[in-house]
């Protein structure tokens, strides 16, 4: 796509290439984004064949796209940094145009644009706007610097946005008779092997449980809502956690951290969460909770030492610790974290012969 600014004696007359995704600092995202041309100077333009009275914001919905985590981070909150003080009057012109992205988000991008998407691989013509913004800018994982935005805006003001987009009612946390607690029960790797167990000991300390499972999650609009009416929110280090986004404010995220992705866990969700208006635990597990130990053993460096690991890069421990490594639970030990998100919650632990069985 090429983009045509009007010609300015005061403006740089060199032509640029620019890839319209937010991780401008990471070469393996910004390979996956096709680059758009903006071509500077005193060049005549093709003539218009639409004009338009709005204008345009022009980003790229490939790279990473497809992980909710990174959908997040790196495409959706910069866009409502981007284009929120528009008040809707723009158009979103889509490179890397994808359907499933944009069916997915619906409900976020007709909050922030009045217009139809314009998608330049299928659409070729000539579009004039009074002005353009190419690209994103990336404020972090899950988040937004206040101070880098003239009106500053913050994650609670992303996740009050976020209610209004998916109708979602409830913006501080309530105190319902029984407390919901959803599970992210993840399929493949990091999966919990004990499952059946941990919500067997959840559902003793007077947790309603909600399994969510990616079947579940695959339709945002209902799971929104079913995440909105929780009060804790429980899973491993994974892209499922991004959907804290729709917990009260007041609520409980609680991590379970594999071995070796102590760094990742914190720095992904548990500084977020604050910003977030969450409370957040974490349970890092031991290596005899960990799958890990029954591969390696446990005097491998894979166990002893995850910094000697991923000293060889970030792809080979991503292959173990990430791609690998599953879970089983110490319940016993588990509960404890759990007997603190109650105290959150302002309630206590059941006592009674099911407390006693646990212990």
């Amino acid at each position: 796509m090429n983009v045509y600014p009007p010609f300015s004696q005061h403006m740089p007359q060199a032509n640029r290439t620019i890839r319209p995704y937010a991780r401008q600092e990471d070469e393996t995202a910004m390979s996956l984004v096709s680059p758009v041309q903006i071509l500077q100077g005193n060049i005549t333009p093709p003539a218009c064949q639409y004009t338009h009275n709005v204008p345009a914001v022009v980003f790229s919905s490939g790279s990473f796209a497809g992980n909710l985590f990174h959908e997040f981070s790196e495409i959706l909150i910069p866009l409502f940094i981007t284009s929120r003080h528009f008040q809707s009057r723009l158009h979103f012109i889509v490179t890397d145009f994808s359907p499933s992205f944009i069916g997915k988000f619906e409900d976020i991008l007709s909050h922030l644009s009045s217009y139809k998407v314009i998608n330049p691989t299928a659409n070729g013509s000539v579009h004039c706007f009074p002005g353009a913004v190419v690209g994103l800018h990336y404020h972090g994982n899950l988040a937004i610097k206040s101070s880098d935005i003239p009106r500053g805006y913050s994650m609670l003001d992303f996740k009050q946005f976020l209610r209004k987009s998916y109708n979602l009612k409830i913006r501080d946390l309530s105190q319902p008779e029984q407390p919901v607690l959803i599970l992210i029960s993840r399929q493949s790797s990091r999966r919990f092997l004990n499952e059946n167990e941990m919500v067997t000991m959840m559902k003793a300390l007077g947790f309603k449980v909600v399994i969510a499972r990616p079947n579940a999650m695959s339709n945002l609009d209902k799971y929104a809502q079913v995440v909105n009416t929780s009060s804790v929110m429980v899973g491993a280090h994974g892209a499922g956690l991004t959907n804290a986004l729709f917990l009260p404010q007041g609520a409980v995220l609680v991590q379970l951290v594999p071995l070796g992705v102590d760094w990742a866990s914190t720095n992904y969700f548990g500084g977020p969460a604050t910003e977030m208006g969450l409370n957040y635990i974490e349970y890092k597990i031991e290596p005899e909770e960990s799958s890990l130990l029954s591969f390696y053993g446990c005097n491998h460096p894979v166990i002893t030492n995850p910094a000697s690991i991923f000293a060889k890069g970030y792809t080979a421990a991503r292959a173990v610790y990430i791609d690998r490594q599953n879970m089983y639970i110490n319940v016993v030990s588990f509960r404890k974290t759990l007997v603190k998100v109650l105290r959150l919650l302002g309630r206590s632990a059941p006592s009674g012969r099911r407390n006693r069985v646990l212990r």
